[in-house]
């Protein structure tokens, strides 16, 4: 268990987290014909889409209301009515989502009575979805802003049991699912494939693997092009079960439950092997249906890159340094495999933190990381990381948002036991691309020469056969 602190420094020095509206509006991506639109400055909107084109090397559709010293002081009404009936049209979206920024959090914009008043006074957004949610970027981090996001969703368009609009019954095979911020749209696409493996079919929200996958479309629209459509959103009441993966759902989880009655659960993190086990146990228990035998080969062959793994990794001290559950996926996946969390920065508090296979986790910044990785192994945060391995000449793994210097960051897979398999290859060939120049007879022994003595090394690890139907 980890003991949260936060730096004491006057000012954040390479600062490590990204703000509260980028999640945000990085949450409003995952929704098909969708205009996501920062209430602010141009500058604030135009720094946040340069990190999302960087990361995903895709067109991003974000808009501003474009707020000056006059209209910052006079009150942003005007700019946001102008805005509303601008997108809608040009773009004709199906949902507008409006984040706030630091600026008019700042002169206190009441942005919930302007959007009543925009309803009243112009008659032809009737049919557009509006969202808002408060999102100040001196507070909170990238996963704050994704999580309050997603509960506005919820709040603003999913219909409450009895209403108008709500499903008129339960369907036995349909579940929710709430993913966090971490996960990628190659993440997401992996756990719609494996639910959908049971028989159900999946509801998520938000999901980017429809809208930032990397596809080339068939037309050109100006707003989101794939992921939950609005009558999804509508449809999430009838479900039997809603799925969060990161502590960051809870809040829209229980949110959801309160306005729909669906009972939901909670995986704090699907990167590993017990944490798999338990999400297929839940799916097969929900479905009636017993793992599909892929699941199980998938097992058994993480099983063995675990043990093939751990040769690299067993004993490494490893310096961390990301949003919350994505520290908690990948820095107990690397405890599992026998590496030291030695120095652990994060963005923001998160109860996830809490079961951190760690001693501090500090709310700090890449200052602080590169200080604490000098005596460490290996250097694991976003692009902005780089320059300090590069000073320290310590291994560098990229993790997180934004990675600007590498491209496929949309198709990477870190969860399911595919995708544990396939980040545990990737860190341990990293660590193994830099093992100093010794003899051969110094090196791990390879994979055939250690057959004969696995019962013996292995003696604790879990069975093949660990996962019943």
């Amino acid at each position: 268990m980890a003991k949260t602190v936060e730096s004491k420094k006057a000012c954040a020095v390479n600062p490590l987290k990204m703000s509260q509206p980028l999640g945000a509006s990085y949450a409003f991506m995952g929704l098909d014909s969708c205009m996501p639109v920062m209430h602010g400055s141009q500058g604030c909107t135009s720094f946040g889409l340069v990190l999302l084109v960087r990361h995903f090397k895709e067109a991003i559709p974000l808009q501003t209301t474009a707020m000056n010293e006059v209209t910052t002081i006079l009150g942003g009404y005007e700019n946001i009515e102008t805005a509303l009936l601008n997108i809608h049209k040009r773009a004709a979206p199906r949902i507008i989502a409006l984040c706030s920024t630091g600026l008019t959090e700042t002169k206190g914009d009441d942005v919930d009575g302007y959007l009543t008043t925009v309803r009243s006074r112009k008659p032809e957004l009737d049919g557009t979805a509006l969202v808002y949610v408060s999102t100040p970027d001196y507070v909170g981090a990238f996963e704050d802003g994704w999580k309050h996001a997603v509960t506005a969703i919820v709040r603003h368009l999913v219909p409450e049991t009895g209403s108008p609009d709500a499903p008129a019954a339960a369907l036995a095979t349909q579940v929710n699912l709430l993913p966090g911020s971490h996960l990628t749209p190659g993440d997401l696409e992996e756990l719609k494939e494996i639910i959908e493996a049971f028989g159900l079919t999946v509801i998520t929200l938000p999901d980017v693997s429809g809208s930032l996958d990397g596809h080339i479309p068939p037309d050109w629209r100006g707003t989101t092009l794939g992921g939950t459509s609005h009558d999804d959103i509508l449809r999430m009441g009838a479900s039997v079960l809603t799925l969060a993966v990161g502590e960051q759902m809870r809040e829209a989880a229980e949110a959801l439950e309160q306005r729909t009655g669906v009972p939901y659960r909670l995986f704090d993190r699907l990167t590993g092997l017990a944490c798999n086990d338990a999400f297929l146990m839940a799916l097969s228990e929900l479905s009636g249906r017993p793992v599909p035998a892929r699941y199980r080969r998938q097992r058994s062959q993480l099983l063995d890159a675990m043990l093939d793994g751990h040769f690299y990794l067993g004993g490494k001290r490893v310096a961390i340094g990301a949003e919350p559950d994505l520290l908690l996926a990948a820095g107990s996946l690397l405890n599992e495999m026998g590496a030291e969390l030695h120095t652990v920065v994060t963005t923001t508090h998160s109860p996830a933190l809490d079961t951190l296979p760690a001693e501090l986790a500090l709310v700090g910044d890449l200052e602080d990381l590169e200080q604490g990785a000098r005596g460490c192994d290996l250097l694991m945060t976003h692009s902005h990381g780089r320059q300090a391995a590069e000073r320290l000449g310590k291994p560098f793994f990229r993790l997180g948002f934004p990675v600007f210097d590498r491209i496929g960051n949309a198709h990477r897979v870190m969860v399911g036991y595919r995708g544990t398999r396939q980040f545990i290859f990737e860190v341990a060939n990293l660590m193994m691309a830099h093992l100093p120049h010794a003899a051969p007879d110094t090196w791990p022994l390879p994979d055939a020469a250690r057959r004969v003595a696995r019962p013996q090394a292995c003696s604790t690890t879990p069975t093949t056969d660990g996962v019943t139907p």
